[in-house]
């Protein structure tokens, strides 16, 4: 069985440390803690599981301080974790079971990062990322904020998966090192071109944003999966502007990199809906519906645009287009993913009412004046 040397950057962590170790202590062989400034029960907490306790200067660099604490793990393989992830039980079994059966040739192990989740617990958005490096191939981490960690070879996409439930309020830290990083004239790569501008947008800087998001499409050396994104986030900002022409070329530029993905299909809906256009609105929701997600695809995953949205939405489109029961049947079908959203359960009284006899619903012990199905 291999082993495995848990490794973590920390900073006043006291709240939500316990349930990460938690999840893990029975599966690492050696946790790493790497204290960058706490003022609360960080280390306390740290030392009561056992953790090797190192302090680290902040630098405003991520990358630095996680390097250094993959630098102390002395085991065969590096987990690495974040103190608000932890592994849900089916996942701790997962992972146990790896270490038993995981190829000492495999380099890099990604897992599916799980971050937001609807009210009945249903995961919404995801990503994969390397999470599990054998420790020989001295892998690093990259990039001061938003660092990434660059890994070769041999890889294996695992079925675990690591849950994140942030417990702190979101802080303009980030910005400020860009910013800082921008007045030092530093000259930025690709990477934090998109980074910097998710930022910007995400702090209401709308303008800002935008020029970076088209600085770094037009470098035309970012990854797919970012300029897709930077594509969609462009829009949007394009769109809070009042440009809405420049908006829907920025979407309709996401079609230079790959085939359509649901996402961007609903923004395109969005946008002809904006306009009263149900028709175009309708075939963008109808094909969001149709496409599978991308195999293997370390990007981000938005499940509400390929489930419940689209439905959703088509269901006012063919309202407004006098077509009630193709409506009905959509706003049913949205119901399937979401039961007790409010805005379905208004529609679906809304159908009943309008359709009388020719209301069916799609869900057992359901009914109005006329069928249920």
């Amino acid at each position: 069985m291999l082993e495995i040397s848990l490794c973590m950057i920390v900073r006043n962590e006291e709240n939500s440390l316990p349930r990460c170790l938690s999840s893990v202590r029975r599966i690492a062989d050696e946790i790493i803690i790497v204290d960058t400034g706490s003022s609360d029960r960080t280390k306390e907490i740290a030392a009561s599981f056992g953790a090797v306790l190192y302090d680290f200067v902040w630098i405003d660099d991520f990358s630095a301080a996680r390097n250094y604490a993959f630098s102390k793990a002395t085991k065969e393989y590096i987990l690495w974790l974040d103190a608000d992830d932890y592994l849900k039980e089916e996942d701790q079994t997962r992972l146990e079971a790896l270490k038993r059966t995981l190829s000492p040739e495999v380099d890099s192990v990604s897992m599916q990062y799980n971050l937001a989740f609807d009210s009945e617990g249903r995961v919404l958005t995801s990503l994969r990322r390397n999470r599990l490096v054998r420790r020989s191939r001295n892998f690093r981490w990259i990039g001061p904020v938003h660092e990434y960690l660059e890994v070769y070879g041999n890889l294996y996409s695992s079925d675990v998966c690591v849950t994140h439930e942030k417990d702190k309020a979101y802080t303009d830290r980030n910005l400020r090192i860009y910013r800082k990083r921008e007045a030092e004239g530093e000259s930025f790569s690709p990477r934090d071109q998109f980074y910097y501008a998710n930022e910007l947008r995400d702090h209401g800087l709308a303008a800002e944003a935008a020029a970076y998001y088209e600085r770094f499409l037009d470098g035309g050396q970012g990854w797919i999966e970012d300029n897709l994104q930077a594509c969609l986030r462009l829009g949007e900002c394009r769109q809070q502007l009042g440009d809405y022409t420049g908006a829907f070329s920025a979407l309709c530029r996401a079609l230079q990199y790959d085939k359509p993905r649901p996402e961007l299909c609903c923004r395109l809906a969005a946008w002809h809906l904006d306009k009263g256009q149900y028709h175009p609105a309708i075939y963008w929701y109808e094909t969001a519906l149709l496409l599978p997600r991308p195999a293997d695809s370390m990007g981000m995953w938005n499940e509400a645009y390929a489930t419940w949205l689209p439905n959703l939405q088509l269901a006012l489109c063919y309202d407004r287009t006098g077509e009630r029961e193709k409506a009905n049947f959509y706003n049913e079908t949205a119901l399937c993913y979401q039961p007790s959203h409010p805005s379905m359960l208004y529609n679906r009284e809304y159908f009943r009412n309008v359709l009388g006899d020719k209301y069916v619903s799609l869900q057992p012990g359901v009914s109005g004046s006329g069928s249920s199905g």
